[in-house]
């Protein structure tokens, strides 16, 4: 069971994973060794997926976002498999979901301009059938938060 020392420690974790274990520690109210053994028992259950460094995506020159939205007329699980295979090692995209509803899945990818885009979209469709492709660029971030709300793990 998490308490709320738990939540507040991984509320700040995934805001910051490089945070120093004495800043994390006082904030929680917790001695280092102590704050250190709640931290690797969180990761040994399963709480912490693994800690990361955000980069800026204006750095990387990666700035531009397109969501793709994908309808297929396919929905096998050989298909899946293959459209699995056919994002997964396209690093520019970053995130698909299968939805629920009219589409069927929804690609985030991120690229240097819309001719890079293209160059992905090419890449992508020469490999899955894919039977309608709607694309949409992103002309403004207003929200881009990676942490989750901490208060309804237990």
């Amino acid at each position: 069971m998490l308490d709320d020392r738990d939540r507040k420690l991984l509320d700040l974790l995934q805001r910051d994973a490089d945070s120093a274990l004495t800043d994390l520690a006082e904030r929680v109210n917790l001695s280092p060794s102590a704050c250190s053994r709640r931290i690797a028992r969180l990761r040994e259950e399963g709480y912490i997926d693994r800690p990361v460094m955000v980069l800026d995506r204006a750095r990387m020159n990666v700035a531009t976002t397109v969501f793709v939205m994908v309808k297929t007329a396919h929905h096998t699980a050989d298909w899946l498999e293959r459209f699995r295979a056919g994002v997964i090692d396209i690093p520019e995209i970053v995130e698909v979901h299968r939805l629920a509803g009219n589409l069927d899945y929804i690609i985030k990818i991120v690229v240097t301009d819309i001719a890079h885009y293209d160059a992905i979209y090419k890449r992508l469709v020469s490999r899955i059938d894919l039977f309608d492709v709607s694309a949409y660029i992103s002309m403004e971030t207003l929200k881009n938060d990676l942490a989750v709300p901490t208060g309804y793990a237990s």
